[in-house]
């Protein structure tokens, strides 16, 4: 688990629409990026069951910052950012 006084926190939209159009993969990117580049410490992941944005879904918040229409190859461009503190 993250430590929660220096963590950034990813929020993935869990509601149907967004869930059944993407995020439940992008969920699954996110979990193996975290791993795989030693980041479970200082990055939280939480779920929400609706951002009110089904019509741009799927949709996540990462550091803050709203994405929407995301798929894997933007996320993992936005985890790299991340990563390397460029977000």
């Amino acid at each position: 688990m993250a430590d929660d006084n220096n963590s950034t926190e990813v929020v993935v939209c869990l509601g149907s629409s967004c869930f059944a159009r993407g995020n439940s993969q992008n969920l699954a990117v996110v979990e193996e990026y975290l791993l795989h580049h030693g980041m479970q410490n200082s990055v939280r992941v939480t779920g929400c069951l609706c951002q009110d944005e089904c019509k741009r879904g799927p949709n996540m918040v990462v550091g803050g910052e709203h994405h929407h229409e995301m798929d894997p190859a933007r996320l993992r461009e936005i985890l790299l950012a991340l990563s390397s503190g460029t977000s």
